[in-house]
């Protein structure tokens, strides 16, 4: 008998799991909303200097003062980052009112001293309330800013993923869940109380662990609690609920144009969600391993007794409890380490490769993700077309996995991701029909490769080092979220220089992971060797190929 047996005594997919598994998904809608909040609470308003205080008495109209003390950009808007020296009075003039003519262009270019922003900034709030650039002023010389916030969070998930993931196989999954839960729900609550952009990013950076530490404990306590051939469909469901999250932050975001309101709204929930998740249950799957077989049983008696299915769950006993975990015993003896990802060829060559795709994929999918506004069309509509954009993505590429295998699924939509992202280098800013719509392909891509790259990594790694690796490439996923925001700063030297980068990551990304063995059809391996042998069988059975295929090629010669 195997674990998964006890699990169809209980009732595999009976009521218990349908609700488990919704109330382990209801925190997933707005994880997506703390990953991508910084394109609304970061919005950079439109802005320009303040007037001389000397002028703060004056009758002149608003436009007026605007004309004598802000020149004019290439494109006739006032400048964000400079002022005159002194109030130009002469622009009042007739001849110079419109601040346009060759006069107006020769005493504004190059006879007239300019300075920064002494007196602070003038925002236009026409579609945001208050954004934290607003209110901190996080603009001109400060405005690297905004993406070192964002690259902080995405630190707490690299830390989150590091600390919570060691801790949960120490001390169980529901405890660290709780403890998630509530982090994030102080944190997001202090982050919208911080009257510092530091301690906005302290408690930023304490969401970003949270967020980390309940992605892993609600995937392993989903996995753990259902049977093998219901996982394909529960994940797929899983990773929906994550779309729609995209939609439900636009819609959110829509109606709260205050940021603080906006981090509240989307936090306060998380306080339910820690109440709620007093309900669950432990994995009997960690319980047995850890050495507890007594809570184990009582676990499965209770989900027998929530099924309906009292009499098959007072069949459990002890004994019976450790001959279905004999197998996963048995894997778990002896010590393996990440060391372990890179002592045999295969090994490396799948770790690198991996490694690479993992990267990538977060680093353009953030690249696009976290910079709504580069596009010049309203911020919200274009978050529900990004986040419903997955929808399909993933129908495909699972499609995709299934007929034509893994690693074409995965080279294909990594390659198409950064052709995208370059050919929009080559269309004119002021197309921006067509700039969204490359963009939304390639985010498209983007999302279907992460889709594609966690099924192949699970499918690749041995049992024995399956979480190891998983683990490894999880972080390297996060490495490339912190990278991305910071990469946008390259671009307020050289326009062009993100988006080569963001493109051209995929698409080397997407060329290494030729090398990677296809997985399609094939069994799970248990050890190193399995997977070693698995390559070794697959070699030979290319070279056969090639040996068919040679004396046709000759012939054509």
């Amino acid at each position: 008998m195997a674990f998964g047996d006890l699990l169809e005594q209980v009732g595999s997919t009976g009521r218990f799991q349908i609700l488990h598994v919704t109330l382990l998904c209801m925190p997933v809608l707005l994880m997506a909303s703390h990953n991508l909040l910084q394109n609304f609470v970061a919005a950079v308003p439109p802005h320009y200097c303040n007037a001389h205080t000397n002028l703060s008495q004056s009758q002149l109209s608003p436009e007026e003062t605007l004309l004598i003390t802000v020149p004019q950009d290439q494109k006739g808007k006032p400048q964000k980052c400079q002022r005159y020296v002194t109030p130009q009075w002469h622009l009042l003039t007739k001849n110079g009112s419109d601040g346009s003519g060759e006069d107006g262009d020769t005493k504004e270019g190059l006879d007239v001293d300019l300075q920064g922003c002494r007196d602070g900034w003038t925002y236009n709030m026409t579609d945001m309330s208050s954004t934290i650039i607003s209110d901190w002023h996080l603009v001109c010389d400060l405005r690297s800013l905004k993406q070192m916030g964002q690259t902080v969070y995405m630190g707490g998930v690299l830390v989150g993923a590091v600390v919570f993931g060691g801790l949960s196989d120490r001390y169980g999954r529901r405890i660290l869940l709780l403890i998630s839960n509530l982090l994030m729900a102080v944190s997001g609550t202090c982050a919208a109380f911080s009257n510092s952009f530091t301690l906005y990013c302290v408690f930023r950076f304490g969401c970003g662990m949270a967020l980390s530490g309940l992605g892993l404990n609600t995937f392993s306590l989903i996995v753990e609690w259902i049977p093998t051939r219901v996982r394909t469909v529960v994940g797929t469901i899983t990773g929906y609920s994550y779309t729609v999250g995209q939609l439900i932050l636009a819609v959110i975001a829509y109606f709260i144009r205050d940021w603080r309101w906006l981090t509240l709204a989307v936090s306060l929930p998380f306080y339910v969600f820690f109440l709620i998740s007093w309900w669950f249950h432990e994995s009997s799957r960690w319980l047995v391993m850890s050495n507890k077989p007594e809570q184990a049983i009582k676990n499965l008696k209770r989900v027998a007794n929530f099924n309906g299915r009292r009499e098959e769950g007072e069949k459990i006993d002890i004994k019976m409890l450790r001959e279905s975990m004999t197998k996963e015993m048995s894997c778990s003896q002896g010590s393996y380490s990440v060391l372990d990802l890179f002592r045999t060829p295969t090994m490396r060559t799948i770790t690198v490769c991996l490694s690479a795709v993992w990267f990538s994929t977060s680093f353009a999918y953030y690249g696009l993700a976290m910079d709504l506004q580069k596009f010049g069309v309203d911020i919200y509509l274009i978050q529900v077309i990004f986040g419903a954009v997955d929808i399909p993505a993933k129908v495909v590429i699972t499609v995709s996995m299934s007929f034509i295998g893994r690693r074409p699924s995965q080279c294909g939509a990594l390659i198409l991701a950064g052709v995208t992202i370059l050919i929009n280098l080559l269309v004119p800013y002021d197309k921006t029909t067509t700039r969204t719509c490359l963009a939304v392909l390639g985010k498209g891509c983007l999302a279907a490769s992460f889709s594609c790259c966690y099924l192949y990594s699970g499918e690749l790694y041995p049992t024995i080092v399956r979480q190891n690796g998983m683990g490894w490439v999880s972080m390297m996923a996060r490495v490339g979220a912190m990278v991305a925001p910071m990469v946008l700063l390259t671009g307020e030297y050289i326009p062009w220089l993100p988006g080569l980068i963001y493109g051209g990551a995929p698409i080397l990304s997407g060329v290494a992971a030729i090398f990677l063995p296809e997985t399609l059809g094939s069994p799970l391996p248990d050890t190193i060797e399995d997977r070693e042998r698995e390559r070794e069988r697959e070699r030979e059975r290319e070279r056969e190929n090639e040996k068919q295929i040679y004396p046709y090629l000759h012939f054509l010669l």
